[in-house]
């Protein structure tokens, strides 16, 4: 945007939204040069913080009119670095969009504006004895429309699902500027566009009202935590759990290092340094059972080498063994002096020989990786540690995570389960797509943007040489038949 374009812009923007709604000066806008991944880093042009729907979507057409691409944004708590504004895009920012606009108990449902943060909305209806399900770790600070953007998971969601499970209606306003409903009734006809616009990371429009499904907490928790001498036999166990018909409501894993990172952090709980992993499960639902599902458990944990196995003897135990979990990515903070998050997802069964291969990528690029799970379905965080102050250890920290998702790949996984894709793993699309595959998504991509005025320059990786030759012999052809 040139200095004459921009100060045009400025000017009409304030006349929407008021003076205090327009960022545009330059220790303004430093702090929103990237989301949660700081490895790729853009400044951009003005960030704008429409109040309602009607002023998100007077801005886009606006954006629409004059060309000017844009990014919508939430907390930034993001790792995929899906909003960052590499050249210069304006952002959308709808923190000041935080309202819980209506919950229908009967219906068990609720109504919010995007930046109404994830943790507040079960905090809202405790008291009723409800709770919102999908706990990303960032939960506390991430908002409900980041949520959707990223289509994120949590620690529960092998039992309960991830985020498009509980998404329920969308109110979007597309890149034109047009404000549109999806969903919003039971098993409403025709085709799913909830679950097609959750998780398509802002590259189709701005989620601006997000009804969601609300559940009754369950009548009894009970979580049990062990301590195991080798991560191996961790992993085992984390499949053998499930073999036995168990479904927990979570089942988490953190390997040495990341234990060293958490017990370093704010919420230590007293973990053995030299233990091999820690294992957490937690099953929940109507109390007659429970306890006989915690003993099964315990029976499958003692099957290994474990230093201890034991059930929470109250909900603060509970609470301080989910604290000092939920920090763990902050905690590495601790002890690197930068890391870089990876989430790919594998085959359960695979886990010993996947966490073998990631040992093999540590030592190739002399990094130390810590591994944190969602093991129950799959879902690995491997944190790569490095030091940005060393020349060449962030490109070592780069190229180590792909290797890891280009492992994740080869055992049938995927290289995302909650984090997206953003400007971190545009190119390891490749690993699990198609050419033809990745020229398909983005021709439906620009149905609804189809001038790459949102988000542009995300998800996907530039097209092959080869695609490129095929398109200009389609257009050429086409060409030659209209003459």
């Amino acid at each position: 945007m040139n200095p004459d374009m921009k100060k045009r812009f400025i000017h009409a923007m304030i006349s929407l939204l008021g003076k205090t709604a327009v960022l545009h000066q330059y220790e303004e806008l430093v702090s929103y040069e990237c989301d949660g991944y700081t490895i790729h880093k853009g400044l951009p042009s003005a960030v704008l913080f429409p109040a309602n729907t009607e002023q998100v979507a007077a801005v886009v057409k606006y954006m629409a009119e004059h060309q000017i691409p844009f990014i919508p944004r939430g907390a930034g708590t993001g790792l995929s670095g899906g909003a960052t504004a590499l050249n210069g895009e304006v952002l959308i920012s709808l923190v000041r969009m935080n309202k819980l606009i209506r919950v229908d108990y009967k219906n068990r449902r609720a109504v919010v504006q995007p930046g109404f943060v994830n943790l507040k909305l079960s905090t809202s209806i405790s008291s009723e004895g409800y709770y919102y399900a999908p706990d990303p770790s960032s939960q506390s600070t991430c908002t409900i429309g980041g949520n959707v953007g990223e289509n994120a998971g949590g620690a529960h969601c092998l039992k309960y699902g991830v985020t498009t499970n509980h998404v329920l209606g969308l109110e979007v306003v597309l890149a034109s500027g047009e404000i549109v409903r999806f969903g919003g009734l039971p098993d409403t006809p025709g085709y799913d566009l909830v679950g097609f616009f959750t998780g398509s990371e802002g590259t189709m429009g701005i989620v601006t009202e997000i009804t969601v499904r609300i559940l009754k907490k369950p009548q009894g928790i009970k979580t049990v935590l062990a301590l195991f001498e080798d991560v191996a036999e961790a992993s085992q166990a984390v499949s053998d759990i499930i073999a036995a018909g168990i479904i927990p409501a979570a089942l988490e894993m953190m390997d040495r290092i990341a234990i060293e990172g958490v017990e370093s952090g704010n919420y230590p709980v007293g973990y053995p340094r030299d233990i091999g992993a820690v294992l957490i499960v937690e099953v929940d639902g109507i109390e007659a059972g429970l306890q006989d599902q915690i003993d099964l458990v315990l029976a499958v944990c003692q099957q290994y080498r474990i230093r201890e196995v034991r059930q929470a003897s109250s909900m603060q135990e509970r609470a301080s063994w989910w604290a000092n979990r939920k920090t763990a990515f902050g905690a590495m903070g601790t002890i690197s002096p930068d890391y870089l998050v990876q989430d790919g997802v594998i085959p359960r069964s695979t886990l010993p020989q996947v966490l073998a291969r990631v040992d093999e990528i540590s030592r190739k690029y002399g990094l130390r990786i810590a591994n944190v799970f969602h093991a129950g379905d799959g879902n690995l965080h491997p944190l790569i540690l490095f030091d940005s102050r060393i020349v060449g250890d962030t490109e070592r920290a780069v190229r180590a995570g792909s290797e890891v998702l280009s492992v994740c790949a080869e055992v049938g996984g995927s290289i995302t389960g909650e984090h997206g894709v953003g400007v971190e793993k545009m190119e390891d699309m490749r690993y699990i797509f198609t050419e033809e595959e990745i020229e398909a998504q983005l021709k439906v991509r620009d149905v609804l943007n189809p001038n790459q005025l949102c988000n542009p320059d995300k998800i996907f990786p530039k097209p092959s040489r080869c695609v490129e030759v095929k398109r200009y012999l389609a257009s050429a052809n086409e060409e030659h038949v209209l003459h």
